[in-house]
């Protein structure tokens, strides 16, 4: 639910114009820092607690690692954007974040396990 959040607050910054308010980009932004917030944490703690205990400081690096790179990823995707498209490149840009927070939702979702079905009791006929 907090990349979901999260992709709704990316999508509505995109649709700031240069009209927009403090008031505007404010509540767009403590949108997408709730849904992050929200997801962050337990995605952390998922990912290093499946990780066995001898190898937690791998788990710990490659958590790391990811981080980092998909920082460096998103500012080049930026910085490509603003200057291939200087008037539209900050829009566009929020536009791919919300669609990489939906995508990351979907993947997310379809890690939950869901508890097996009881199997069916005999019914032993007389």
């Amino acid at each position: 639910m907090g990349l979901t959040l999260f992709a709704c607050g990316l999508m509505a910054l995109s649709l700031l114009d240069a009209e927009s308010s403090h008031f505007d980009i404010v509540w767009r932004m403590a949108l997408c820092g709730a849904g992050f917030g929200f997801f962050q944490s337990p995605n952390n703690r998922a990912m290093l607690s499946e990780a066995p205990r001898e190898r937690a400081g791998a788990a710990g690096g490659a958590l790391g690692t990811a981080r980092v790179l998909g920082q460096s990823m998103g500012a080049v995707v930026v910085a490509f954007l603003l200057s291939a498209a200087p008037q539209s490149g900050v829009r566009h840009g929020f536009q791919i974040a919300a669609t990489a927070a939906l995508f990351g939702a979907v993947m997310s979702g379809s890690r939950i396990r869901r508890r097996p079905a009881e199997p069916e009791k005999e019914v032993e006929v007389v």
